[in-house]
Parts: C-alpha cells; structure tokens; sequence
C-alpha cells in the first residue's frame, strides 16, 4: 500500500481524542500560513513605502510642501511620523510664547507616541504565531500519548500481546506529534523572520525621528 493511502488510512482510523488533536492543530497550522502570508505581503510594502519616502525627504523639498502632500494620503511608519512631528512643529509655531526646549519636548512626544501605534500594529498577531510555535508540539504530544496509551490499554483483555497488535495503534497516535511539529515549525521561522523585519522598521523609525529633531531644533531656534 502506498505511503500516503497508509497515512490516510491512520488519520480516519485514529481514535476520536486524537483526531480533535489533530483537528485542532490543522486550523492553527492553516490560520499560521493566512497570518504568514498577510504578514509578509505587509512587511515588504512596508519597506517600499520606507524606501520611497526617504528618497523623498532626502531630495532637497521643502518640509511645508512635502507635508502638504502627504496630508490627503494614507500614511505609514515614517511618512506617519514626519507627519505627526511637523503637524506638531506648524502648530506650535503659532504660540510664540512657548520656549524652543518646550516646543522639541512637544514634537518628540508627539513622534514619540506615533512610532509606538504604527509599532503597535505592524506587531499584531505575531503573539499568534509565537503561541502556536510554543504549544502545537505539545497539544501534538498530548496526542500522542493519549493515543499510546489507549492502544496498550485495549491489550488488557489479550492473552498474547505482539508488536502487530500495538503498532497500528502506536503509528495513529504518532501523527499528532507530526501533527504538532508540522504546525510549530513554520510559525517559529516565520516569527523570528518578522521579528528580525520589525526590529528593522524599528530602527529606521528611530533614526528618523532623531533626523526629523535635528532639522527641526534648527527652525525653531531661528
């Protein structure tokens, strides 16, 4: 019998703790690769949105004309920070009473208070696939052992037990710890690869900011 009809054939014949085992795990496993796929796509716009706006900022135009371009669009990490901190700076600026020290304090804050949202998003669902990397092997191994344990029970009323009488038993329950690694595996990968994309983002969020600051402090003690 083929390899794959005999894995079937375990699948349907497990017990029925097992198959909710193994039930359980598949939709974890199928939510992990929506989530995986959705994150990717996101991450990497993400990236081209970073790209296309630093070339923008760094091209020489004026701060009051890119901000009036960028106020009717949808707005993303550091197009959304500039964006919260110029907002901020051309506010101020009316209050001639406020002290520059006050002013920089102000539009760091409100910087400092965007990053964290646009972080804050970008990082949500990872805690899912972080969840599923962490548990599916064992919710897998409770499988298993449920099911290595209900096979040598049924061996209690046997006057001659064999190893052709477990196997099938022991061969059914050890496909919920395929099960469980099958869903681990990749949501382990594909969280650390996030993590790793995030702490990147990140980064050039922070590096950004201090930039934006630095042009900034210039305008208002002039």
């Amino acid at each position: 019998m083929p390899t794959h009809a005999s894995l079937i054939d375990f699948i349907f014949n497990a017990g029925l703790v097992v198959k909710f085992v193994m039930l359980i795990l598949l939709l974890a496993s199928v939510t992990s690769w929506m989530l995986i796929f959705q994150r990717f796509f996101l991450l990497q716009r993400i990236k081209r949105n970073i790209q296309d706006f630093q070339k923008q900022f760094w091209s020489g135009i004026n701060l009051n004309e890119l901000f009036d371009k960028l106020r009717n669009q949808k707005s993303e990490t550091l197009s959304a920070v500039f964006q919260a901190g110029f907002g901020e700076y051309l506010r101020i600026k009316e209050q001639s009473s406020m002290k520059p020290d006050a002013q920089l304090e102000n539009i760091s804050r409100a910087m400092r208070i965007c990053a964290n949202n646009q972080i804050e998003s970008l990082q949500s669902n990872l805690n899912f696939l972080a969840t599923v990397g962490s548990v599916s092997p064992y919710i897998g191994l409770f499988g298993t052992v449920w099911g290595i344990m209900t096979s040598f029970s049924s061996l209690g009323g046997a006057q001659q037990a064999t190893i052709a009488m477990v196997a099938p038993g022991i061969s059914e329950a050890l496909i919920a710890t395929a099960f469980g690694l099958f869903a681990a595996i990749p949501a382990v990968i594909a969280y650390n690869r996030f993590t790793h994309g995030l702490n990147s983002i990140t980064h050039s969020i922070d590096n950004f900011a201090e930039e934006l600051i630095k042009i900034l402090h210039r305008k208002v003690h002039t």
